[in-house]
């Protein structure tokens, strides 16, 4: 959803405070594409702090499925989004691209919902997904999910890595 921030920018300690819907229905990225199951309103507040510079605040809460690192099965991930981001409308829009932060949420005069919170979620992307703490994760074997059954696989594979200690046992088991 595009919010037209004209009047904001033109009026000096303007303050809009609005609820803008999210138009993306999955969050795309390197990783892969994950479907949004529910989201609320982004609710946002955006002032004019004077000489053309912005203060946009925003709470979004939004629940992405994503899968489990261990057994790959769909869990459903909530996000809590709380954000303030200070934009200098003064600058170009090439340098306030380049800057740190690259607002490219803002094109001319208008705010882009959909890039600012996919920003967000990326920014607040959890390094681990699991199930539940007790996962036991998939067989590398067969692919057998252990939380659901289990499987008639080896079990004791050996990292190849530690072959060189496996010899060192073995000959003093000879002795």
């Amino acid at each position: 959803m595009l919010l037209d921030l004209t009047h904001v920018i033109k009026n000096e300690d303007k303050v809009i405070q609005t609820e803008a819907e999210l138009d993306m229905n999955e969050f795309v990225f390197k990783l892969g594409s994950f479907p949004i199951v529910s989201k609320m309103p982004v609710a946002l507040t955006i002032q004019n702090r004077g000489n053309q510079e912005l203060q946009i605040k925003g709470k979004a809460e939004l629940v992405l499925q994503i899968s489990c690192d261990r057994c790959l099965e769909n869990v459903e991930y909530g996000f809590l989004l709380d954000f303030q981001k200070d934009v200098d409308m003064k600058m170009q829009e090439s340098d306030r691209i380049k800057e740190l932060d690259e607002h490219d949420y803002i094109d001319g005069y208008n705010l882009d919902v959909d890039k600012l919170i996919k920003g967000e979620i990326l920014m607040n992307w959890p390094m681990k997904v699991l199930c539940s703490e007790d996962c036991k994760g998939i067989c590398s074997s067969c692919g057998t999910n252990l939380n659901l059954e289990a499987c008639s696989c080896d079990s004791t594979i050996l990292d190849p890595r530690m072959a060189k200690i496996l010899d060192v046992y073995s000959k003093f088991k000879e002795v």
